[in-house]
């Protein structure tokens, strides 16, 4: 009797067949759905030549401490090859509150960098040309006064604000669908994103001001399809805030970027980048009338996400990174970040980094994975994948806008929340009965005598350290310009006024981060979170 023959379903749902051949290419229109390299509707890449002429760039992420040792850290990255950089904000730097806040004890420091103030900002870039390191940051309910930050230091290093290159992660519609780091009420945080879209339009335009982070609701839980329909709905609502400024289609959507995920299923995820990068140009061509190549680009950062990595056995980690490095330059990504292999217990060594730099720099200098451009496209299994993906993608858009109301209202009232958690559970469900296979985990278990893994301890000093700094740059401050500077923010968040010109005043007058928070919440209020399961 003959063995069976395994049944094979993805993450997202789509039956895999043992073999591919020619008739599943039949319904795929080879000029119109795939296309050359660089050319709409950029399947293949958004560069004709892609790494043969411009490798990726390696941004890892990277942040711990005072500003002093993460200025030692970045420094380390790019004596070692790292041509950009990634900023690990500290908890409450993301929540908008002072080292000195009781809220925030315990937790200054921890899991990135803490800033107070712009001499914070100031001393984390020290040395750092931005006119020549590309630095994205990975800050969302405060990105705007962050942002403000850095273009004060930008501007004091001499670099114009038209010509500030870089990056902010700055998507908040996430952070209530998977990550929890929320300030303000809904509607209020999403006009905050659009103010940095105007203003950097208008003013900043080299500059990123939004990364829309499918990252995070895959890592909370999503499967790969609803990753990439839950950031588009998103970044097409961020596009919307844009034009209701009265900004072009053309004038600001290609600058707006993607963070996104990897782990899991091996052609899954290259197919599900393929199929991204085609839907997203069709949606900016047909539903908002894009007429520049660059507009219908959709731009990446791909790289592992520490949702795959593994307590047991955390060497395995170092051979997952690995794969999700292939995964991630298969796929077309612009810029690659890895996460380290001793991600599972705390925030990377200067050992792990490394090891994640390296992998990165092995990829492309020693694989030949730039020597041609897509080398999987006309592949019957990838282009079949690929297609069925931009399917399902479009449909679980087209349910958030017909069914839900639009991707506000659905996350305002925690029906968007309520997908990813059952998604979650059924894939925790599938790890701990087997059927999700996780070597190490369900598969090959083994006794282990230790982990050689080592951790990142918290350190109370540090937090004492940085409630000293911030109360010498307050005794030396101007508190009439500050206090005048903080007034206009008021002024401008109840009005209506786009809030970046007061935010960089007060940055500039050195401000706190918590007093500028104390001021915008005085206007818009908190959020209290809804969740529906």
């Amino acid at each position: 009797m003959a063995d069976k023959i395994r049944e094979v379903v993805l993450e997202s749902g789509i039956p895999v067949k043992p073999v591919y051949g020619p008739e599943d290419l039949g319904a795929i229109d080879l000029d119109h759905d795939i296309g050359k390299p660089g050319e709409f509707p950029f399947t293949r890449g958004i560069h004709p030549f892609m790494y043969r002429q411009r490798p990726f760039t390696m941004r890892q992420y990277a942040g711990f401490g005072m500003p002093h040792e993460t200025n030692q850290r970045f420094k380390f990255l790019i004596e070692n090859g790292q041509n950009a950089l990634n900023v690990a904000f500290d908890l409450p730097t993301q929540m908008g509150l002072d080292s000195g806040d009781p809220l925030a004890e315990g937790e200054v420091g921890r899991v990135g960098m803490a800033v107070d103030t712009l001499a914070d900002m100031e001393v984390a870039f020290a040395g750092i040309p931005l006119d020549q390191i590309s630095v994205s940051l990975t800050i969302n309910a405060v990105a705007a006064p962050i942002m403000a930050m850095y273009f004060v230091v930008a501007e004091k290093q001499g670099v114009p604000l038209n010509q500030v290159r870089g990056t902010a992660q700055n998507d908040i519609l996430k952070e209530y669908i998977g990550r929890g780091a929320w300030i303000f009420p809904v509607e209020p945080a999403v006009r905050l994103i659009g103010d940095t879209i105007e203003f950097c339009a208008r003013h900043a335009p080299k500059y990123y001001p939004v990364s829309v982070c499918g990252y995070h609701i895959r890592e909370s839980g999503a499967h790969p399809v609803q990753e990439i329909a839950y950031a588009y709905a998103i970044a097409k609502e961020y596009i919307k805030r844009g034009l209701e400024r009265g900004l072009g289609i053309d004038d600001f959507a290609g600058q707006i970027s993607f963070n996104l995920d990897i782990y899991g299923n091996f052609f899954e995820q290259i197919a599900k980048f393929r199929a991204a990068r085609r839907l997203w140009a069709r949606i900016m061509k047909d539903e908002f009338g894009a007429q520049s190549p660059s507009t219908m680009m959709m731009k990446m950062i791909a790289g592992g996400g520490g949702g795959g990595l593994t307590i047991e056995q955390p060497e395995n980690n170092i051979v997952r990174g690995a794969y999700y490095a292939l995964i991630s330059a298969l796929s077309g990504t612009q810029t690659m970040a890895l996460c380290s292999y001793d991600e599972a217990y705390t925030i990377p060594t200067e050992k792990a980094a490394l090891i994640s730099l390296r992998t990165m720099q092995i990829l492309i200098e020693e694989m030949g994975i730039g020597d041609t451009v897509d080398p999987l496209g006309g592949s019957y299994y990838v282009e079949s994948l690929t297609s069925e993906f931009e399917k399902r993608i479009a449909a679980e858009i087209k349910r958030v806008d017909e069914e839900w109301g639009g991707i506000v209202e659905a996350v305002s009232a925690g029906i968007v929340q309520g997908e990813v958690a059952r998604q979650a559970y059924r894939f925790e469900r599938g790890v701990q009965d087997g059927s999700i296979p996780k070597v190490g985990v369900n598969r090959f278990r083994m006794e282990e005598e230790s982990r050689d893994v080592a951790l990142h301890s918290y350190d109370p000093k540090q937090a004492e350290e940085s409630i000293r700094r911030t109360a010498e740059v307050v005794a030396g401050r101007d508190a009439d310009a500050v206090q005048s500077a903080l007034e206009k923010v008021r002024v401008a968040a109840k009005d209506g006024q786009n809030t970046m010109p007061a935010l960089i005043e007060a940055v500039r007058a050195y401000a706190t981060i918590g007093e500028i928070t104390k001021t915008l919440k005085e206007v818009f209020g908190e959020y209290a979170e809804q969740v529906k399961l």
